[in-house]
C-alpha cells in the first residue's frame, strides 16, 4: 500500500496536471508539529521558474475570518468582554436601535444571525468605507434570528467590527499583537503587501481591469474596497505560518497563554451549535466535507484555493493552499480533492 505522502503528491500533482491549479503547498502534523509536508507545480504558469515553495506567500481569502476574525473574536470571549449569547445591543450602542441589535455573537459565528446573503457592497452602500459599515450594521434581516443556517460573509464583516468596537483597535492591529505576534507567525499580515513580499506571492484571479493576475493585492472585491483589512478576507500567508496556527489548536496551555486564546475557546468552537438545522455548524468550522459531526473533523475553506482543517478527537491537523482561483472559479473539481486530500490526511 503506497505511504499516505505518495498518495498526496499524486493527487496533487494529478491536479496540477489536469489545470485545476497552478500549484499547491502542503503540511499535516498533530500538537508536536509537522508530519508531513510538501509542494507541487508552480505559483504563476507564466513564469517557468516560479515553483511552488513552502514559503510561497497565499491570498488565503476567507481563511481571515479564522485567522483574524474567530481568533480575535475568541480572545474576547475568554477575558470575559464578550458573552457569547448576550444581543449585540446590549453590547454595542451602534446596532441598539437596528435589527442586529437583536442577535447574538452565537448566532454570527453560526451562520444563524438571518443578515443578507452575499451582496456587491458597492452596489448598496456606495465606496466610502464609513458608510459601507453603516449601511451593513443598519440593513433589515433577510429572515428571522435562528431560523436558518445562511452562509454570509457579512457575518464575519460585523464580527471584525464588533471586535474593533470593544477594543478601539483596528482589526490588523488586534490580529498582529493577539494572535500572530504571540504564536511567531511573522509571514501573516493583512495586504496589500510591499514589493518585495509580493515577488514570492501566488497570483489569483486575471484583473480585467489591468489585464494581468492579482498578486499581492487581496482578490476579495469588498476587501478591496475596504482598503484590504476586514472580517471577509484580506489575510495573506504561508503554510509554516499557518502550521503554527494549527499547533496552537491543538495544545493544551497551563497557566496563562501569551496567544488571545486557548483550548476552551477551541473546544468550543470545533462541536456543533445548531441542533437540528443543516448545514451543521460549528463556530465558523465545520463539519468536513464528506465527514459526520460525530468524526470531530472540522473545516474551513478560503475562495482563492485554500482550505485549514482540525480534529482535536484526532490530534491532528492539515493545511492545503493552492491558487484554483488562476485558471476558474469551478468549485467541483477543487472540491473532490479537497475531500480525498482530508481522507488521506486524516486515515
Amino acid at each position: 500500500m503506497a505511504h499516505p505522502r505518495d498518495q498526496i503528491t499524486q493527487l496533487l500533482d494529478d491536479g496540477v496536471r489536469e489545470r485545476v491549479f497552478p500549484g499547491a503547498v502542503w503540511a499535516i502534523g498533530d500538537a508536536a508539529g509537522t508530519l508531513l509536508s510538501g509542494t507541487c507545480g508552480l505559483a504563476d504558469p507564466a513564469a517557468p521558474a516560479s515553483a511552488m515553495r513552502s514559503d510561497t506567500l497565499f491570498d488565503v481569502a476567507s481563511l481571515t475570518k479564522i485567522l483574524a476574525v474567530w481568533a480575535c473574536i475568541g480572545s474576547l470571549w475568554e477575558d470575559g468582554t464578550l458573552p457569547l449569547d448576550d444581543p449585540l445591543g446590549s453590547l454595542w450602542p451602534e446596532v441598539t436601535d437596528h435589527p442586529l441589535g437583536h442577535a447574538t455573537a452565537r448566532h454570527l459565528l453560526t451562520h444563524t444571525a438571518g443578515m443578507p446573503l452575499r451582496a456587491n457592497l458597492k452596489n448598496l452602500y456606495g465606496t466610502d468605507p464609513r458608510t459601507v459599515r453603516d449601511g451593513v450594521l443598519r440593513e433589515a434581516l433577510h429572515r428571522p434570528i435562528g431560523e436558518a443556517v445562511d452562509y454570509t460573509d457579512r457575518a464575519s464583516l460585523v464580527l471584525g467590527y464588533l471586535a474593533e468596537y470593544l477594543t478601539g483597535r483596528p482589526l490588523d492591529h488586534l490580529a498582529q499583537h493577539r494572535i500572530w505576534q504571540p504564536l511567531g507567525m511573522a509571514g501573516t499580515r493583512f495586504g496589500p503587501l510591499p514589493a518585495a513580499l509580493t515577488e514570492r506571492c501566488a497570483p489569483t484571479e486575471l484583473d480585467p481591469g489591468t489585464g494581468v493576475h492579482l498578486k499581492g493585492v487581496v482578490h476579495d472585491f469588498s476587501a478591496r474596497l475596504l482598503n484590504g483589512v476586514c472580517g471577509i478576507a484580506g489575510v495573506f500567508s504561508a503554510v509554516d505560518d499557518l502550521a503554527l496556527f494549527q499547533r496552537h489548536l491543538l495544545t493544551p496551555t497551563p497557566g496563562p497563554d501569551p496567544v488571545g486564546f486557548g483550548p476552551a475557546w477551541v473546544a468550543e468552537s470545533l462541536q456543533v451549535h445548531t441542533g437540528d438545522l443543516t448545514p451543521a455548524r460549528g463556530l465558523f468550522w465545520y463539519p468536513a466535507s464528506g465527514t459526520a459531526p460525530e468524526a470531530g473533523i472540522y473545516v474551513h475553506y478560503g475562495f482563492t484555493g485554500t482550505g485549514l482543517w482540525i480534529s482535536r478527537k484526532r490530534n491532528r491537523w492539515a493545511v492545503l493552499l493552492t491558487n484554483k482561483l488562476y485558471y476558474s472559479r469551478d468549485r467541483k473539481p477543487l472540491s473532490a480533492i479537497r475531500r480525498a486530500f482530508c481522507a488521506l490526511a486524516f486515515d
